[in-house]
């Protein structure tokens, strides 16, 4: 049998991720260097505490309003950077704000009550009751503190998704209330017409970038396509494909790798979403998840009925063959991790290996799939089954199955586990970490 070999194209100048990531920092750090100056500009206290404070509340403002950012899911960042890492960052930066905005409120109330001679509490809820929007900004501090706190990984774990998604929805109330105080009593903002109108283009960005991300373009895009549940197809007793039709969507910039969050409208699922990767290329025609049985929600997709409406959001992530670097490629896929690699398999250009590891074979969903479409583009497939324990993805047995694994870019996507033994694999046998792509799918707040 002849094989379709796909031309190799040539490895990727100018990586995306890093211009991205580099745009983001260089906004950042000229934002930073602005609010300093319009600091300057409106004079010093003659407190250093209430010069601190102030200065703290500032930045805290900058670190809000950049948090809305990471979080707006505005494609041209997911696509390069990802919304597993715009999520980490998102988190990181929260504690920053966190200990910002604390440090705002801790020096200020010690600086004025320095200067009037009372306690640092008592000169605080005096600023609280006489002084317009300041007690805004503690009902603000106090909403971020208890959002904070319900973020930590140990409070997350112990939440339904949707219960702490409603509770994040708490941050927007706080930066309103924080936008108000800075309104009513910013120094920066007040002394100076340039420094308001900069502040006030600075939240009108990070909200407008909320709502376009987050409302107009999931809204428009299901307007426009129209999404509808076309076929359901069992592939084992715990996985399911869902295709799915819908209009124009040869227009939806969708790719190989990609996620959406999938709302099945029924009367009892529509308030879930559920991030599901793509498990086929985008054909223009329809869209295909394949999910296995995990809870509640994924466990009752095989009863979705063929017509029910769709509200898809995305397409998200940055797991696509945009970021590649090389000319050859590894895939590696664990359990029903393999649906996005299927698809970048479809997408993929140049030579490839795909290594499936799985307990058994009855475990190897869209096997039969993945075997004919590397038979079809001249690929080398493995199957790897056994046990976790030995790891038969080694720096021994991946060096074996893919000799020239340092040549090539390796994309990985499995069980966390999984993926985290592959991972110090991949960096014992010296893979440079650019050439490695991985995703770990989480939900954004």
């Amino acid at each position: 049998m002849t094989t379709v070999q796909s031309p190799p194209a040539p490895p990727t100048a100018i990586r995306p991720r890093v211009v991205a990531r580099t745009g983001l920092y260089a906004v950042l750090a000229a934002n930073a260097a602005v609010v300093a100056w319009f600091f300057a500009q409106a004079g010093f206290a003659s407190n250093a505490l209430i010069v601190i404070g102030r200065l703290a509340g500032l930045y805290g403002a900058l670190i809000m309003a950049f948090q809305l950012v990471l979080v707006a899911r505005l494609p041209w960042l997911d696509r390069r950077i990802g919304m597993d890492r715009l999520t980490s960052w998102h988190r990181w930066t929260g504690f920053a704000l966190l200990w910002t905005l604390l440090a705002h409120a801790v020096f200020i109330s010690f600086g004025y009550a320095d200067g009037a001679g009372v306690g640092p509490v008592t000169e605080l809820v005096d600023l609280a009751e006489t002084t317009e929007g300041v007690l805004r900004a503690v009902v603000a501090l106090g909403l971020l503190l208890a959002v904070g706190a319900v973020s930590a990984r140990y409070a997350r774990r112990r939440l339904a998704y949707e219960t702490w998604h409603f509770l994040h929805l708490y941050t927007y109330v706080a930066v309103v209330l924080a936008f108000t105080h800075q309104v009513a009593v910013g120094t920066t903002f007040t002394s100076s017409s340039a420094a308001k109108a900069y502040w006030y283009g600075v939240w009108a960005v990070a909200l407008g970038a909320v709502a376009l991300g987050r409302l107009v373009l999931p809204l428009w895009r299901n307007a426009r396509h129209q999404f509808r549940v076309s076929a359901v197809v069992p592939e084992s007793d715990t996985v399911v494909s869902i295709h799915i039709t819908g209009k124009d969507l040869d227009e939806l910039p969708a790719r190989a790798g990609q996620f959406f969050l999938w709302r099945f409208l029924t009367r009892d699922r529509w308030w879930q979403a559920n991030p599901f990767s793509l498990s086929a290329a985008p054909d223009g025609r329809t869209l295909r998840l394949t999910a296995k049985a995990a809870g509640a929600g994924s466990a009752a997709l095989r009863h979705v009925k063929v017509g029910t409406r769709v509200f898809a959001e995305g397409p998200y992530g940055a797991f696509t063959t945009l970021h590649r670097t090389r000319t050859e490629s590894l895939l590696i896929a664990g359990g029903v991790g393999v649906t996005p690699i299927r698809a970048v398999l479809e997408d993929i250009e140049g030579h490839a290996v795909v290594v499936y590891r799985v307990a058994s074979e009855r475990d190897a969903v869209l096997y039969d799939e993945l075997r004919d479409l590397a038979l079809a583009k001249g690929a080398e497939l493995h199957l790897v089954t056994g046990p976790p324990v030995p790891d038969k993805l080694a720096p021994g047995e991946l060096a074996r199955l893919v000799p020239d694994i340092a040549e090539r870019d390796v994309f990985l996507c499995g069980p966390p586990p999984m993926m985290n033994a592959v991972l110090r694999t991949l960096d014992e046998l010296g893979v440079p970490k650019r050439q490695v792509h991985f995703e770990r799918f989480s939900l954004a707040g």
